[in-house]
């Protein structure tokens, strides 16, 4: 199965929005799909909510200094 992943950066030092990236990732589930994110993108997981209504996983994610909002939905 493929996930998307977009990661929306939170805490910038610039005063611009940033635009979500986007990342394809094939997983058997939400919880494997953010996990190969974190491990590619050599970060650490900080939170992982998977909402029993709703198709779309949501977490937060770190690395060095900078707070990333990211979506996990199916492709």
């Amino acid at each position: 199965m493929q996930f998307t992943i977009e990661s929306r950066e939170l805490t910038s030092s610039r005063n611009d929005r940033l635009d979500p990236v986007s990342t394809t990732i094939d997983a058997d589930t939400p919880d494997d799909a953010i996990s190969v994110f974190v491990q590619r993108n050599e970060s650490e997981l900080v939170s992982f909510q998977k909402p029993a209504e709703c198709g779309e996983s949501i977490a937060t994610v770190k690395k060095d200094d900078v707070v990333f909002l990211v979506r996990v939905y199916t492709a």
